[in-house]
């Protein structure tokens, strides 16, 4: 075990650069990835709030792409866009995408009726109601979907070493692939650990400004 831990500082400081820049790729693929799933999930969560009548074929739809496996759904990626960032970012984007729809439209729809009442006797159109009144209310819903979507993109955004991406996925396959490697998979599986603890930390935080500017 001794011997573990002084690989596993020696690996550390002697690729100390190295680590820094695949921390730096991983964390920017992933919030890229996630920055776009909110620009297209939140819509979407909202038109099935106003149309809920659509929510189980949009949900079923996701629920569909996220059956396909990581690596199969790569490789069609892969094909059809080359090798680089971007297939890393669309693969994150269609596993990552499910909780902030979902919990965009559950925070939505569960709003309590006496706030959309109240809003509506002020003379509030469907539009004001909305965006004045539920989205704030639904908002520490909404953050819970994105602390989820986060977590799956960090995790999802390790393939990209398989295309030539970068990422900490490039420090745990080279810990798969070298003998005795163990120290090196779990620096980059420990890395990983750190940012999706970073990322809950962060939006935590702003869940509980959101709560408190109600």
């Amino acid at each position: 075990m001794t011997e573990f831990f002084v690989q596993f500082g020696q690996y550390i400081t002697q690729n100390a650069s190295y680590l820094l820049e695949q921390i730096q790729t991983h964390l920017s693929t992933s919030l890229i990835s996630v920055l776009l799933c909110i620009l297209i999930g939140f819509p979407i969560g909202t038109l099935l709030d106003l149309y809920p009548k659509a929510v189980d074929y949009v949900i079923g739809v996701v629920n569909i792409i996220q059956t396909v496996p990581s690596m199969a759904m790569l490789i069609i990626v892969l094909i059809l866009f080359g090798l680089g960032t971007k297939t890393v970012i669309l693969t994150v984007i269609m596993y990552s995408i499910l909780p902030i729809i979902k919990n965009t439209y559950v925070g939505l729809s569960t709003v309590e009726p006496i706030y959309i009442d109240s809003a509506k006797g002020l003379g509030m159109d469907k539009w004001q109601i909305l965006f004045m009144v539920k989205i704030p209310l639904a908002l520490p819903v909404i953050l819970a979907g994105v602390k989820n979507a986060l977590v799956l993109a960090v995790g999802t955004t390790t393939i990209g070493s398989f295309v030539g991406a970068g990422g900490l996925g490039d420090v745990i396959l080279r810990g798969i692939n070298t003998v005795g490697g163990t120290s090196i998979l779990v620096t980059g599986a420990l890395l990983c650990t750190l940012i999706v603890w970073l990322f809950e930390l962060l939006i935590d935080l702003a869940s509980r400004l959101a709560q408190a500017n109600d």
